[in-house]
C-alpha cells in the first residue's frame, strides 16, 4: 500500500518501494472477508433496471459468498476447478466469485456479449465444469452444452429455473458459514481470456496474488486512495480485467463501495447523472466512453463530485485530458498494461505533472524495458517493445494448456507485450501501437496512436484510427478512418482539413493519405477498435471516401 506523505516524491517511491507478498493469500478475504467485520461497510451500490437502488454490505456480500460456495461445494466443486461466470454488472456476479475464490476454484468471467460459438471455445478450452449465467446467456450456454463433456450444471441467476438450477433458491438454503480454502498467493484464482490477435484467444492464468499488484497503481492513479469518502464506479463490464481488476477488486481491497449497474448499453448522459446521485469520485472510464461524453452539453451542471478520472486500453488524446480538466474539473490519469500483467504504467497528478498524449511513468515495484527484436534495450527516445519484468505479483502463471505460448512471451524474465511505445529522457512512456498496428511507409516506422490523436485534434472528428494499407511505391500508406461528430457533415473539403491538421501537428509522411468516413467502427467485446478489419476493409477500398487523397 502506498500512503501520501509516505514518500518524498515519485523518484523516492520507485527507489523504496518493496512487495510484500505472503505465501497464504485468497482474493475473496482480501476484497471482502476481511471488511466484514463492520456490518456497516457499504461495498455494492446496486441500481437494477427500473433505476432503484440497493446498497451491499460487506457483511452480506461475504455471508452469500459463503452461500455460493456450499452450494459449489454440493456440486463437486473444490480446488481448481473452473467455474464460468456470463452475466453484465450484476450482485450475483460478485458473490459467485466470492464462492469461486473461497473454494481455491478457478474463475473463468466471459462477456455476456460473446456469443454461442465464442462461449463454446471458451468452455471448452478452459474445460469449465459449472456456468453461472442470467437466463439469456444461459439460453445460448444451452445450445452447445452437448459439446461441452466436462460442464456439470448451469446455474441461472434469473426466476424460472428448475430448482437444481435456480441460483437464488439453492442460495436460500445454502448455509451462511464456511472455512475457506488455504490458498497459497501462488494458487490460481482466474482464466482470463485474451481477445487474440493471431490466432485463437489464450487464457491467461492468474493468481491470487495478482491483486496485490494492482493496488499501488490503482492509489496512485487516484491520487492516493483511500478517502473516506469515495465511491468507485466504471461502466466496463466486469468479465473484463479493465471492469474487475483496474477498479471494482482494488476499490474492494481498500474497503470502499463500488457501484453497479443493470444498465446495459453506454448512455453519457445517465452516466453523468449516475456519478451524481451516487457522488462518485473516481472513475474508470475506457477512452470510447469519454468521447461520447464530450458531446453532453454543459456537463458541469451534473455537480459532480469527481476527483479522478482514470482511463486506458487504447491512448487518450490530449483532447480528452483538456476537455476533462475544463468541463470536468478532474484530472484524466491514463495508464497502461495487459490483461497478462497489471496496468504498471500510468498517471498521478498528485505527485508528477500530466503531459496530454504520454501514457505516464512506470510505477513503484515495476521494472520496464523497451527492447528490440532480440530483447535488448533500446536508446532513450528510440521506439521498441514494451517488456514488464516477471518479478511483479500481477504477472501472470502462464498460458492455460499453452506452454510454447507462454514461452514465447518471456525474452529470459521479460515478458514481452507486443505493444511498441518509446521512452523520453524524462521517464515518460509514448505509446506507438501493436507490433503487428505499426505502419511502415518508405522506411519510416508510424505509431498509428499518434496519427489517431492529431486526426482527433480537428474539431469534427469524435474517434478515429489509422491504419496500414498495401502500397506499390511506399509499401504501405497511412489510411485514416473517421467517425464525426453529431452535426458535423463530411465532404472532400472537410477530408482536406482533417489530413493537413494532422501534417501540422506531426509531419508529411505520417498524414493519413486516405481518409474514409465511418458511421462506426469494427470492436471487440471491451469496447476496442478492431484494426484487424479496418486494414482489410481498407486495403479492399483503396480510394477513401469524399476528398480521399
Amino acid at each position: 500500500m502506498i500512503r501520501a506523505g509516505e514518500y518524498a516524491s515519485f523518484e523516492d517511491a520507485r527507489a523504496r518501494f518493496r512487495w510484500n507478498v505472503p505465501e497464504r493469500y485468497n482474493l475473496a478475504e482480501a476484497v471482502c472477508g476481511r471488511h466484514a467485520g463492520d456490518p456497516a461497510a457499504v461495498a455494492l451500490i446496486y441500481e437494477d433496471a427500473a433505476g432503484r437502488a440497493r446498497p451491499y454490505t460487506f457483511a452480506e456480500l461475504d455471508r452469500l459468498g459463503c452461500r455460493c460456495a456450499n452450494v459449489l461445494a454440493g456440486l463437486g466443486i473444490g480446488r481448481g476447478d473452473r467455474v464460468a461466470l456470463i452475466m453484465p454488472q450484476r450482485p450475483e456476479v460478485l458473490v459467485a466469485h466470492l464462492g469461486i475464490h473461497r473454494l481455491g476454484a478457478v474463475a473463468v468471467p466471459l462477456s455476456r456479449l460473446y456469443a454461442a460459438p465464442a462461449l463454446e471455445y471458451r468452455l471448452a478450452h478452459s474445460g469449465t465444469a459449472v456456468v453461472v449465467a442470467d437466463a439469456p446467456n444461459a439460453a445460448k450456454v444451452a445450445e452447445i452444452a452437448d459439446r461441452l463433456p466436462e460442464l456439470r450444471r448451469v446455474l441461472v441467476a434469473d426466476p424460472g429455473a428448475p430448482p437444481d438450477r435456480d441460483l437464488r433458491g439453492l442460495l436460500d438454503r445454502a448455509a451462511d458459514r464456511h472455512p475457506g480454502a488455504a490458498t497459497r498467493a501462488e494458487d490460481p484464482a482466474m482464466i482470463l481470456y485474451t481477445s487474440g490477435t493471431t490466432g485463437p484467444p489464450k487464457g491467461s492464468l492468474e493468481a491470487h496474488r495478482k491483486l496485490i499488484g494492482f493496488v499501488p497503481p490503482f492509489q496512485l492513479l487516484h491520487n492516493f486512495a483511500p478517502r473516506p469518502d469515495d465511491v468507485f464506479w466504471t461502466p466496463a463490464d466486469w468479465a473484463w480485467v479493465g471492469g474487475l481488476f483496474d477498479l471494482l477488486l482494488t476499490a474492494w481491497w481498500c474497503g470502499r463501495p463500488v457501484v453497479g449497474t443493470a444498465r446495459e448499453r453506454f448512455d453519457p448522459e445517465a452516466a453523468f447523472a449516475l456519478m451524481a446521485r451516487h457522488r462518485v469520485t473516481g472513475v474508470f472510464l475506457p477512452p470510447t466512453a469519454l468521447r461520447l461524453m464530450m458531446e453532453v452539453p454543459d456537463p458541469r451542471r451534473f455537480g459532480l463530485a469527481l476527483r479522478t478520472i482514470t482511463s486506458g486500453g487504447e491512448p487518450v488524446n490530449p483532447e480528452i485530458v483538456a476537455w476533462a480538466r475544463e468541463s470536468l474539473g478532474a484530472p484524466v490519469h491514463e495508464f497502461y498494461g495487459q490483461t497478462e500483467t497489471t496496468f504498471y504504467v500510468g498517471n498521478c497528478s498528485a505527485l508528477f505533472p500530466v503531459r496530454p498524449g504520454s501514457m505516464g511513468r512506470v510505477f513503484p515495484g515495476y521494472r520496464v524495458l523497451i527492447m528490440d527484436e532480440a530483447g535488448e534495450e533500446v536508446p532513450v527516445g528510440e521506439v521498441g517493445e514494451i517488456g514488464v519484468h516477471r518479478e511483479a505479483p500481477s504477472v501472470l502463471l502462464g498460458y492455460w494448456k499453452d506452454p510454447d505460448a507462454t514461452r514465447g512471451k518471456f525474452a529470459g524474465d521479460w515478458f514481452r507485450t507486443g505493444d511498441t511505445a518509446r521512452l523520453d529522457a524524462d521517464g515518460y512512456l509514448w505509446f506507438q501501437g501493436r507490433n503487428d498496428d505499426l505502419i511502415k511507409s518508405a522506411g519510416y516506422r508510424i505509431g498509428p496512436a499518434e496519427v489517431e490523436a492529431a486526426m482527433l485534434a480537428h474539431p469534427a472528428v469524435a474517434e478515429a484510427a489509422a491504419v496500414g494499407i498495401p502500397d506499390p511505391v511506399r509499401g504501405q500508406i497511412v489510411k485514416g478512418f473517421v467517425r464525426l461528430k453529431a452535426g458535423a457533415v463530411g465532404s472532400p473539403g472537410l477530408v482536406k482539413e482533417i489530413q493537413e491538421t494532422v501534417k501540422r501537428r506531426l509531419a508529411a509522411h505520417q498524414y493519413p493519405r486516405e481518409v474514409e468516413l465511418v458511421e462506426d467502427f469494427p470492436r471487440t467485446a471491451t469496447g476496442k477498435i478492431k484494426r484487424s478489419e479496418l486494414r482489410a476493409q481498407g486495403a479492399g477500398r483503396q480510394g477513401g471516401s469524399p476528398g480521399g487523397a
